[in-house]
Parts: structure tokens; sequence; C-alpha cells
């Protein structure tokens, strides 16, 4: 488990990282998120060692990390980190090696990842004469091409077209079931929403939530109603719902946002009574709905 604990960490006289809390089980994959200069990366960084903790702790399996956890980390980085030109093939052997991997296992390492990630034709190319996407699948080469059992990808899905996006995606699973613990930071709430288990959502370089997208629901005030076909009756019965606010009327549907803490079934009963129902549903927040009114962004 990792368990970033209090953490600060000040550049001069600006506070990057305030009072920053949460934990990640083993071969889980966490998502972190927060708008630009939250403390989102320098948090990663001072989890990679890149940036010292001027307090509290982090720790890996309940010990410091140390440079020998350290080769067992990835990390890809939020800015491009390639050297222009050096060729794609070399580029991946380069960090590997870093991480300490050597003959007979290199090559052969190498080779299953420019095929994963359909980078063969490229094999052979300069870093520099690659897309922006296709250089984004050589960083995440050289992140895992080691097998980590730590993982901190920022921005994972930059310069992505949709096809090497689901790529990435399957590649992430693929990585979790070899038991990799995963840390993810991207605006894209979509994606995320499907591959972490838990998030940390940072904002002034602090905590405001933390917890499962289940935990994160449970704290959401209310829900969204969504009924049809549209009529008077059912109009009334949900107007006279304390609580309830009219939100639209489309094709035929109605939309109320409701107290969370109501009792749907019923709600449905009672509508099923007062009008006649083909469609109830209740609408539970996206992840990007949580995110920005956490941060207090909402439009």
């Amino acid at each position: 488990m990792l368990i970033v604990d209090d953490v600060h960490r000040s550049f001069g006289p600006v506070v990057a990282v305030e009072s920053v809390s949460f934990s990640i089980p083993t071969g889980s994959t966490f998502g972190l998120l927060g708008p630009n200069g939250a403390g989102k990366t320098t948090t990663m960084r001072m989890i990679l060692g890149i940036l010292p903790v001027e307090s509290g702790t982090i720790t890996w399996n309940g010990k410091k990390i140390d440079e020998r956890a350290r080769k067992r980390f990835g990390y890809l980085p939020e800015e491009r980190g390639l050297y222009g030109k050096l060729k794609v093939r070399d580029h991946i052997a380069y960090f590997a090696r870093l991480h300490g991997m050597t003959e007979p296992e290199l090559e052969p390492r190498i080779d299953q990842w420019i095929e994963r990630l359909d980078l063969g034709k490229y094999a052979d190319r300069p870093c520099s004469q690659l897309s922006k996407g296709n250089q984004q699948k050589v960083q995440l080469a050289c992140a895992a091409v080691h097998e980590p059992e730590f993982l901190v990808l920022d921005e994972p899905f930059s310069g992505l077209d949709p096809v090497n996006a689901e790529i990435m995606i399957s590649v992430f699973s693929e990585l979790r079931a070899r038991g990799a613990t995963i840390v993810l930071s991207s605006h894209q709430m979509w994606q995320l929403e499907h591959l972490c288990d838990a998030f940390c959502i940072v904002s002034g370089g602090r905590n405001r939530a933390n917890g499962t997208l289940a935990d994160l629901r449970a704290a959401w005030p209310t829900r969204i109603v969504r009924v049809s076909p549209s009529s008077d009756a059912a109009s009334a019965y949900l107007t006279g719902v304390s609580g309830a606010t009219r939100l639209a009327t489309s094709n035929g549907t109605l939309e109320y946002e409701v107290p969370a803490a109501f009792d749907f079934a019923a709600m449905l009963r009672g509508l099923v009574e007062a009008a006649p129902v083909t469609h109830f549903e209740r609408v539970d927040p996206s992840l990007h709905e949580i995110y920005l009114h956490t941060i207090g962004a909402n439009p």
C-alpha cells in the first residue's frame, strides 16, 4: 500500500502542497484529480522521490521509499521527456537499463512493448519524427517496460486519438491484472470514472474529497429524476415532492432535481398512481459533476 500522510511542499513563498493525504491499496487504480496548479504533479513527484517532502510522510508497503524501491516504480510525466535524436527502440532500451534490466530479457521485452503499442513501423525512427500521440506511447513503454510494481501516469491521454486512447486503456488493464498499482491524473473524467477504484480531488494544495465513486456520490445532496411521458399529473406529483426543483421538459420527458435521501421506490409508486409512466430513471452525478462541484467551478 502507498500511504501519503499530510504532505507539504513549498517553492520559496509559493505553497504548492499544503496538506494532502490518501492511501492506495496494492493492485488498485487511483485517480488524483484537480485543476491546473492544484498540487497534483508536485505530489506525484514527491511520491517518486524527485522532490523531497518538507513535512509529512510517504511510505510504500510500510517503508520509506528509497532508491531500491524507486527502481520498481514507473513514471509517465505530463511533459514530453524524450530525446529527439534517439531512435524509439534505443529510447525504450535506455530506460529499461536505468531500471536495471539486462540481457537476455531486455530485447524481447522491448519487442513486446513495440508490438503492443503498435510502434513497429516507428521503431527505428528518431523520436522527434513521431506524432504527439506516438511519442506518448513511447513514453508509456519507457515507464512500463520493466513491469513496475507502482506506476504514476500524469495526463496519459494527452495527444491520443480515440483509437490510441483505447490501446492505452487496455494496457492499463493488463498492467493492473499483473498486480501493478496505478496512479492516474487526467482531465478526461469520463475515462477515469471507469478506470479508477478510488479518487482524491485536490485544489489549492489540499484534499477536497477522497473515496470511491460510490463514496463521492453518497455525499452528493441531490439526484436527477427523469419521467416520461410528460403530463400535467406527473408534473404536479413531482412538484409536490419536498425539495424538488423542475429542471426541464424535452422530448416528452420531465426532469426534476430531488433530495438524494428521498424514497425513490415510493416516488415511482406515487407517479404510477398519478399518471401513466413508461420510463422512470434516477440519475446519479457523474465524476465530472462531482469534480466541478468539489473545486467550486460549477457553471
